[in-house]
């Protein structure tokens, strides 16, 4: 409808310019009012008045040379000011019924076009009458001030700005489509603590994710996911196939939310929203070896990025992104396209009574996975730490001990981190993602992290009850960090799990309990 409602009015122009052009260049429709002449540039002719009765002097005009030839186009106004100038002297009513016939997507853009169409798009009665066509038949309890003023219709909003039913609008269609995803968000996973239709709501919207590229020349390389990787917590997504400039060259990368709107009509095109969840900047975050195979190293740019290297050159073959589950849907929707989604902060009540209060029943669900396989999954409740245990501004969470042997368990599979370029593929061993969800005591996520790890050689042994070659994985962040021991087992061709710690910085400790933990 949008469709046939624009060539409607672009017909209505073509006729008007055509009629325009019929009468001549000595005519001129008539000017209403004594307004300035129109951009148009045409000034009263020598039969026009003054108010008091008497013919105007005309000035003597220097007679054109013969180089210029003709003067018709210096007089002539351009085609553009004539039709700005015919489209100024309609009346505003005749403007205001042409633009009635447009729906509220084709309203909206076309009050980017000119001042004059701007004024007229934003009229509050028509905006009203399309207000009132979607939504006057629901009823619905108010919120604010705001929102009171749509029970009173225009007659009694008349001290609104102007403007204010577009602005109602569009509030009311951006807070329909949240209420709907956000009641799918409701079911939360007692699990991960993590709502349980994350990966469905952002495929029912349609939501992808961008990568922007800016090299050190200032040129933008904008590239459309190859893949999505879903897991129960976290999502891996990778770029690959496009023109990707020199590694060494990189100078930034943006990652957006996208979602693409459904197309009734293959002949109508929206535009898709952007909303901006991380810009790394490779001048000051420089990346970090963390593997390599054959054909590939791999380089880690904090958080969760990394950038596969052809080796022997400095191209780039792939780039693959970790995103955590929490607010992922928020982050990909609801920030702009230069800036990120600001997370409300959602502090438990202060709880005096208890003096250790935030040190205790934590709940960690702790995932070792790469693009396909799951090698290491664990649920650990009751995880806590005592004010005599913070050292370095860290608190302490053993998750698996290594003086218990109960708790030490096996990691299925190698650990390796499959890629894939083009018809190019392989692995890089002893590489994974790591994806830690730690909930506070009232269940609510507290440190999250979805992000590349990979194992080091221990310089000496950390356990006497196993024989085989020792190992770490460590990470760490502003928030806090986390440290595994490893054991290889050469007759089981495996790793084994000996020890798991996190710890969690006693700054983030303090500002989400209100609290007061000395370093």
């Amino acid at each position: 409808m949008a469709a046939g409602r624009g060539e409607f009015f672009r017909s209505f122009l073509e006729g008007l310019e055509r009629q325009l052009a019929q009468q001549g260049p000595g005519r001129r429709p008539p000017v209403r009012g004594r307004g300035k002449p129109g951009s148009g540039g045409l000034q009263a002719g020598p039969d026009h008045r003054r108010a008091g009765g008497r013919r105007q002097k005309r000035r003597p005009t220097a007679a054109p040379s013969p180089a210029s030839g003709s003067d018709h186009s210096r007089l002539e106004p351009r085609t553009e000011e004539k039709e700005t100038d015919f489209l100024q002297r309609l009346p505003s009513e005749i403007l205001v019924k042409i633009l009635s016939y447009l729906d509220a997507a084709s309203l909206f853009c076309i009050s980017h076009v000119s001042k004059l169409f701007q004024q007229l798009a934003n009229d509050d009665v028509m905006w009203h009458k399309i207000y009132m066509s979607e939504f006057g038949s629901q009823t619905w309890k108010p919120k604010s001030l705001d929102d009171a003023a749509v029970q009173r219709g225009p007659a009694g909003a008349g001290d609104q700005s102007v403007g204010h039913w577009k602005k109602m609008y569009f509030k009311t269609v951006a807070g329909q489509e949240m209420s709907k995803w956000r009641r799918k968000l409701r079911d939360i996973s007692p699990y991960t603590g993590l709502p349980r239709q994350t990966e469905w709501v952002l495929r029912n919207l349609n939501v992808s994710w961008e990568l922007m590229v800016c090299d050190c020349w200032g040129q933008e390389h904008r590239m459309e996911q190859s893949r999505a990787y879903f897991f129960e917590s976290s999502v891996i997504i990778r770029w690959s196939g496009g023109s990707f400039t020199s590694y060494h060259h990189i100078s930034s990368i943006q990652l957006h939310g996208v979602r693409k709107e459904t197309l009734r009509s293959p002949d109508v095109r929206k535009p898709d929203w952007r909303s901006l969840i991380l810009k790394l900047d490779m001048r000051t975050q420089p990346g970090r070896f963390i593997g390599k195979d054959r054909l590939i190293k791999l380089m880690y740019l904090s958080p969760g990025v990394i950038i596969g290297v052809w080796r022997g050159q400095s191209s780039v073959a792939f780039i693959m992104v970790s995103l955590h589950f929490h607010k992922l849907v928020e982050k990909s929707l609801l920030g702009s396209p230069v800036c990120p989604y600001s997370e409300p902060l959602d502090r438990p009540p202060a709880y005096n009574l208890d003096p250790e209060f935030g040190l205790h029943g934590y709940t960690l669900h702790f995932v070792l996975h790469n693009t396909g396989t799951e090698i290491m999954s664990g649920l650990f409740h009751q995880l806590s730490c005592r004010t005599a245990q913070i050292q370095q501004g860290l608190v302490e969470l053993k998750v698996i001990s290594r003086n218990d042997l109960s708790q030490h368990r096996s990691l299925s599979g190698n650990v390796k981190l499959p890629w894939k370029s083009d018809a190019l593929e392989g692995s890089v061993e002893n590489c994974c993602i790591m994806t830690l969800t730690l909930l506070d005591e009232f269940q609510k996520p507290f440190w999250c992290v979805s992000s590349p790890i990979f194992i080091t050689m221990a310089k000496r042994p950390l356990s006497f009850d196993y024989g085989g070659e020792h190992f770490l994985m460590e990470y760490g962040n502003s928030d806090g960090k986390v440290k595994m021991m490893l054991v290889w087992l050469k007759e089981q061709k495996q790793f084994f799990l000996i020890s798991l710690t996190v710890y969690v910085s006693v700054f983030k400790v303090n500002a989400h309990f209100s609290r007061d933990y000395g370093s």
